[in-house]
């Protein structure tokens, strides 16, 4: 499989984004692990959690502890796995979402997180999402600190614009590793913030890269193109939007939800394929 740079690590093009294992209408647990396992034994390295991806009040941290577990009980070489995790957004456990980008909060959930991680540091962690009520910068020099102290090896923000990117930045010293914004198809606006990445070499993870756990199975007949060049090549229409992510920037890191062993292993076969300049050129109109 193809790798990317994250920070300092080199981890699989592919990652696997664990949230449509914990939030509504997540599976049992058997299937999504066997989904984290196929992940593994595919190549994959880079695996996204956070501790708001739950359902109910009192299991804050699901999705953290079923990755945690999963990777553990797999049997292999896990030596080289990046776990990227997030904190600052939180499920109150009736379907809606809260902010606390305070520096305190923000230092509680990643001492929460490292426990349902058992590690001692977090591999990359991220503040969520910017909380109105809070100075960003109070927020991001919360991240800092907890990468001076050690407890996280690399930094990351998610849901940020190219202001708060430079100034995130700046807090960090230059150790942004990484931007996670929503980026699909359907969603275009995060152009400038992929730029930006680029220029900088921070890595950019698209989060929803199909438009939404209840949406990406719409993806084909939404977007026509995607169809057509997914009918040349003989493939699905998610593997070529992983594959037409892939070619707009070196820094790109797609992270596609899944909790079945077969999506995973589809969109892991995009690192393979190639798209012509005129495939990616239909590919950048569609849906604008």
């Amino acid at each position: 499989m193809q790798t990317r740079r994250i920070g300092d690590r080199q981890v699989s093009a592919i990652g696997l984004g664990g949230m449509p294992m914990s939030i509504e209408g997540r599976p049992d647990e058997k299937r999504s692990v066997a989904a984290v396992h196929a992940a593994l034994d595919a190549g994959v390295t880079l695996f996204d959690t956070a501790d708001a991806y739950h359902l109910h009040a009192n299991e804050v941290g699901h999705n953290e502890t079923l990755i945690a577990r999963a990777i553990a009980s797999h049997g292999g070489d896990t030596s080289d796995v990046l776990v990227a995790t997030k904190g600052g957004h939180l499920r109150p456990g009736d379907g809606s979402w809260t902010l606390d980008g305070s520096p305190a909060y923000l230092k509680q959930a990643c001492d929460a997180s490292l426990k349902r991680l058992g590690v001692d540091a977090i591999g990359l962690y991220q503040f969520h999402r910017p909380d109105p009520k809070v100075d960003y910068a109070d927020s991001v020099g919360a991240i800092r600190d907890l990468l001076d102290a050690g407890k996280i090896r690399m930094a990351g923000i998610s849901n940020a614009n190219p202001d708060r990117i430079r100034l995130a930045n700046d807090i960090l010293g230059g150790r942004l590793a990484s931007v996670q914004n929503q980026f699909s198809p359907a969603y275009r606006s995060s152009d400038a913030e992929l730029d930006l990445c680029t220029e900088l070499g921070i890595a950019f993870l698209p989060w929803s890269p199909f438009g939404g756990i209840t949406r990406a199975g719409e993806l084909g007949s939404r977007f026509a193109p995607f169809t057509e060049v997914a009918g040349a090549h003989g493939v699905s229409p998610q593997r070529v939007c992983l594959a037409w992510m892939l070619a707009k920037s070196p820094v790109m890191v797609p992270i596609p939800g899944s909790s079945r062993p077969e999506t995973i292993l589809d969109s892991v076969e995009a690192t393979d394929l190639t798209l012509s300049a005129d495939e990616i050129t239909r590919l950048d109109t569609a849906g604008r």
